[in-house]
């Protein structure tokens, strides 16, 4: 009987020791999740847009452009890398599509605009029993200035304007512009005064769309006087942008 109860005994601290030895086992942690794929680059876009689609010779034109999620831009033909957005001016002399292509880590979006020149004027001949130089003469007009100054007064400015419809009519004709002073001043001061009128002449008749390969500029300052008596009325002759025709 006592060996039986001592059977029992030790069959009982067998389990208890089998139980707290298993409970002592070191539990192994699960494995971390799989890192989220990283999201996927954007797509780049680009736009690109003309101020006119439409110019006559000689006009200039703005470009502007937009872009998004892109880090490399380019625009062809001639002008090259570019900002993600901006402007910029452009004079085609002849039909040309403008391509803007946009890059990034996304991949690659591409636009364009095409701007077209149309062709120049045929030259209008002399009216009947009028001369090319007496044309010339009666549609051209001086740009006359204030003493000592070379800014362009409204008077000028309307005869200016009226000279360049007269060379837009003719786009054969090649133009000089001479400047002039009044006697009073040095020789020197004066030539250079009269270089700023005849360039100031010059540039507004650019902005008016005449060519600046049409015109040339020179300064004769206090010499070759219009008007040689010695009073303002006669000075305001002198100070004068002056055109002739160029060979």
């Amino acid at each position: 009987m006592e060996s039986r109860s001592r059977r029992i005994a030790l069959l009982c601290c067998m389990v208890s020791f089998a139980f707290f030895a298993s409970g002592c086992k070191k539990q192994v942690a699960a494995p971390p999740p799989a890192p989220a794929p990283a999201p996927a680059a954007a797509q780049p876009t680009v736009t690109i847009n003309a101020s006119s689609t439409n110019i006559a010779p000689g006009d200039m034109v703005t470009l502007s452009w937009t872009s998004t999620d892109a880090t490399d831009l380019s625009i062809t033909p001639e002008i090259g890398k570019v900002a993600p957005q901006g402007s910029t001016k452009v004079q085609p002399t002849e039909s040309t599509t403008y391509q803007i292509t946009a890059s990034g880590s996304g991949g690659s979006a591409q636009a364009s605009v095409r701007v077209t020149v149309s062709a120049p004027a045929a030259a209008a001949p002399p009216p009947e029993n009028q001369s090319m130089d007496q044309l010339f003469a009666a549609s051209v007009k001086d740009a006359f200035y204030d003493f000592n100054k070379s800014d362009l007064r409204p008077d000028a400015r309307a005869a200016l304007t009226k000279t360049a419809e007269f060379l837009r009519a003719y786009p054969q004709l090649r133009v000089g512009v001479e400047g002039y002073c009044d006697e009073r001043g040095s020789t020197e001061y004066n030539l250079g005064l009269g270089e700023r009128r005849a360039s100031a002449a010059k540039e507004f008749l650019v902005s008016l769309g005449i060519p600046a390969d049409r015109l040339t500029t020179v300064s004769f300052g206090k010499e070759k006087q219009f008007c040689t008596e010695h009073n303002e009325e006669c000075w305001q002759q002198n100070r004068r942008a002056h055109f002739v025709r160029a060979q």
